[in-house]
């Protein structure tokens, strides 16, 4: 028997093309019964819906665009893998683009992606700029945006988030519990959202434990490992601190190398904490103490707030904020001296 196409189906059930095309897309304007006996003369009569005719119909990619800072740090790999996860089960796939902490980059993935080679975008910020309205052109496009983890606060869109000022407070607090008094803040940029969160929960764990503030000790770094092995043994050297705090995971692994070179010995002479979800933390030499964020759990999150914008929009919140929690995980890099 030949495959018939759609207009053949309905004309045998006696029924529009686009009543037929509803019931094998789940639409929820269509009755179960007339759903049911569309199926079944489908299969009597050797139907095969062309799936791929009808995403061109609707414009439908059945992709989704995933827009990450880098692709080195475990959080961000971690997070794809959820947003995959969720992808896979709705029958998409993911685009992933790398923009290396650059602005331009960004603005160029945006408006490469309004031609509809993807349905939406789940996306961490690359960095502050004066300059964000590209953004609101995907609201024109009808091009729905969910950020993670690092955002643009003056975009009004869904966000997932962790609880960023909490987890820096108590690990600024960790520190000082083991003895620390001069703790140095490593950041990478500390005018983007999540940089100024997480170093406020610093400041304001030093001030309730009436430890000095010395703003010598927020480290400006880079993202080049060369530069901030010349600047982390600088600040090593000059301001001597016994506590360091780093804000990205590269951080922590460049405090470690310049530790190294300079016959620094962590935990001893200097203790070591940092956000990071690498999965080895718990191998290095000393083990690393963690703030860890749920990752995985983040992308998941993202993929379904996004899931729920493309198939129910008016059901979103725009302003809708979903907020999950990191863990404090002590290891060696900060226990005390025995």
């Amino acid at each position: 028997m030949h495959n018939i196409n759609i207009k053949e189906l309905a004309r045998a059930l006696n029924l529009s093309t686009s009543t037929v095309s509803r019931a094998f897309r789940d639409n929820s304007d269509i009755s179960k019964g007339t759903k049911q006996r569309i199926l079944a003369k489908a299969k009597e009569l050797n139907y095969q819906p062309n799936h791929h005719a009808s995403n061109l119909r609707e414009q439908r990619s059945k992709t989704i665009a995933v827009i990450v800072p880098e692709l080195a740090n475990n959080f961000f790999s971690q997070a794809i893998h959820g947003i995959e996860r969720i992808a896979r089960e709705k029958g998409y796939h993911i685009l992933i683009y790398a923009t290396e902490d650059e602005y331009e980059k960004e603005v160029s993935f945006i408006h490469h992606l309004h031609n509809g080679r993807a349905d939406g975008i789940i996306m961490s910020v690359s960095g502050e700029a004066n300059d964000h309205t590209y953004l609101n052109e995907l609201a024109q496009k009808r091009l729905p945006l969910v950020f993670f983890d690092r955002v643009y606060e003056d975009i009004v869109t869904p966000r997932v988030i962790t609880n960023d000022y909490d987890s820096s407070f108590s690990a600024a607090e960790h520190l000082i519990k083991q003895g620390c008094s001069r703790i140095a803040y490593l950041v990478i940029n500390k005018n983007l959202s999540i940089g100024k969160t997480r170093m406020q929960g610093y400041i304001d764990a030093l001030e309730k434990y009436n430890v000095p503030f010395d703003d010598r000790l927020i480290v400006d770094c880079s993202n080049s490992y060369k530069k901030n092995n010349t600047i982390l043994k600088k600040m090593l050297k000059e301001l001597k601190p016994d506590g360091v705090f780093t804000s990205v995971e590269r951080l922590a692994f460049a405090t470690y190398y310049a530790c190294y070179d300079l016959d620094i010995r962590i935990p001893d002479d200097l203790k070591v904490i940092g956000f990071s979800s690498l999965e080895i933390a718990p191998l290095l030499n000393p083990s690393l103490t963690t703030i860890t964020q749920p990752a995985t759990e983040i992308g998941v999150e993202a993929a379904m707030l996004l899931f729920k914008m493309l198939e129910s929009p008016e059901s979103v919140d725009v302003n809708k904020k979903v907020v999950l929690d990191s863990k404090l995980i002590k290891r060696k890099s900060t226990e005390k001296k025995a």
